[in-house]
Formats: C-alpha cells, structure tokens, sequence
C-alpha cells in the first residue's frame, strides 16, 4: 500500500524540479516557494542574466499551470494586461475579450518599464483577485500568482514601483551570481539542451491547492504571533524611516512563515522562520527619510538591526 505524500514531500518534490532548472539558487527557491503557497506575490529585483525568467517558466512547468508573460514597455496599456470589451457586429454587443492577466502564474517582466498607469493596472488583481473592467468585476484564478521582475541598476525609462503596489508583494527577492563551481554546472546543464526543456510537472494543481490548505493549517502560537507584529511595529519607529511597513506586511509574514514550516514539517511556526523572511518580506516596504538616505541607509539594514534588539520568544 502507497503512504500519501506529506505536504513537506509535495514542497520537496516542487523544490527539486524547480532546481534542476535554475541551479546554486536553492535559498531563493525556498522563499519563492514559501511566497507562492503563501498565496502572495513575488518581487525578482535584480541584474539581467541572472535566471528571473527562468525561474517564473520552471515553477509553472513544474505544476503544470497556465503561465502568461507580459514584457512591460513604455507604450503598454492597461487594456494590454486586464483586457478589453469589443463590439461585435453581428451580435450587435460588446464582448469582453481577456487580457494575460486571466491565468494562473503572470510574469511581468522589467514592470518598472511601464508608466504608472499601467502599473496600477494589476493592483487590484494582485490585492483581491479580480479585475474591473467596464463596470463588470471578473474573478481570476484561484491560484492566481504574479511574478514581477525589474533591473536594480538601470534607471533609464523606468518608473519606479509606488508604495501601494510594493506593498502588494509578499516577497522582494535577489538571485545574485552563482559562485564558479555553480556556474559551471548550469553550463555542463546546457551543453546539449536547456533544462527547462527537459522538465517534467511533478505536482497536479489540485495539489498545489492541498499545500496551500495545509500551510494555513499551521498553528502560530500567541508568543510567535506577538513577536511577528512586534517586529513589523518596530519598523515604523526605527530612526532613519519614514514610512514603516503596514499591516499587510503582519499578514505576508505570518503566511510566508507558515509556508515555510509546512516545508520543514514542524507542526507551528518558529521564531526562526520569522527571521528567516523579515528582511524579504518587510524590507523594500520601509521608505527612508532624506537624511539616511543621504547617508548611505539601507532598508535591510533597519530590519537587520531590528531583529538584532528584538527578544525572541523562548
């Protein structure tokens, strides 16, 4: 008789396909994956080259799920990404023909390129879930999940993301370089083909939908809960910021968390998992004032000193 797979060996399982493909990025993945059951989002901010789309393409293979891509340009619209009602002669009515958006992973690749207007398109898909559009609200999928990538270092016809929209992310995450060995794997990897070519679904849907079920199943004691919202509240007194992170950060990091230990398969949430994902979750919410900006501040830094001071929960 076959033992069911356990919601860690699901996570597992996705892991591992999922780093097949993108290799030496196995923290990331692990974040990723946390922001993806969590039911959130996902900011990739980081130099080109370095796998954000390659990433985005072998998650939705690996659970064999619709994967849209929308490459972000000055000239997109609105209408580009939610969809756009159209007259049909023949039936003398206006039909509702459905943008990228209607899908189940959406990458929006160099968001940033697109002026705000367009941007501001997909905060309410990312918030609740659905588009408006001519007076019609439409549900999208349930398992709706955006990956948005942008170019830390080019400044040049981008706009940068407005906070509601950054707040919108669960995750802000950065693959870096892979060290030499690591690369030189990823090129013995694709001597021949891409792996992504070679890769497999190795979780159905409905599976997916289990984990997500699971993970907010995972119990958070009262003292971890605390500890969580203290360390949110700390960023909105922490010398040097002017804008702290909002509730909806409370919330991102207590689902995250629970996705992470549903992978480890401990049956509540840790403190460590907090600390694990506070500088990814909470750190590209934090707007600096003038002054430490100028002075070389750094958002992460604020969070780090903050974990730092914090008591942890025994």
């Amino acid at each position: 008789m076959t033992t069911a797979p356990t919601p860690r060996d699901l996570f597992e399982r996705l892991h591992r396909a999922i780093g097949t493909v993108v290799q030496g990025q196995d923290a990331t993945i692990r974040l990723l994956l946390a922001g993806f059951i969590g039911a959130g989002h996902v900011l990739l901010d980081d130099v080109p080259g370095t796998g954000k789309t390659t990433l985005a393409k072998a998650l939705a293979r690996a659970i064999q799920a619709r994967f849209t891509r929308i490459q972000f340009t000055p000239d997109l619209l609105p209408s580009d990404i939610l969809g756009v009602a159209i007259f049909n002669q023949k039936s003398a009515e206006f039909e509702f023909h459905q943008g990228p958006v209607f899908t189940d992973i959406l990458l929006a690749d160099e968001i940033n390129r697109a002026a705000p207007r367009t941007q501001s398109a997909l905060l309410e898909s990312m918030a609740e879930g659905q588009v408006s559009v001519e007076g019609e609200r439409r549900r999208l999928s349930d398992l709706f999940f955006v990956i948005a990538t942008q170019n830390p270092v080019e400044f040049r016809g981008t706009y940068p993301l407005p906070e509601a929209q950054m707040d919108r992310f669960a995750i802000q995450l950065r693959l870096g370089y892979l060290d030499v060995d690591a690369e030189c794997a990823m090129l013995a990897a694709q001597a021949d083909e891409h792996p992504l070519d070679r890769l497999e679904p190795c979780l159905t849907v409905d599976e997916l939908r289990a984990l997500r079920q699971a993970s907010r199943a995972v119990r958070v004691s009262d003292e971890v809960r605390r500890y969580l919202v203290e360390l949110v509240a700390a960023t909105r007194s922490a010398p040097g910021v002017r804008l702290g992170a909002s509730p909806r950060a409370s919330v991102a990091l207590l689902r995250t968390a629970q996705a992470l230990a549903l992978a480890d398969g401990t049956p509540c949430v840790l403190p460590g998992h907090i600390q694990q994902l506070a500088i990814p979750v909470l750190a590209h919410r934090l707007i600096l004032d003038q002054q430490a900006v100028l002075g070389g501040g750094d958002a992460r830094q604020v969070v780090s000193g903050i974990l730092t001071r914090l008591p942890v929960p025994g």
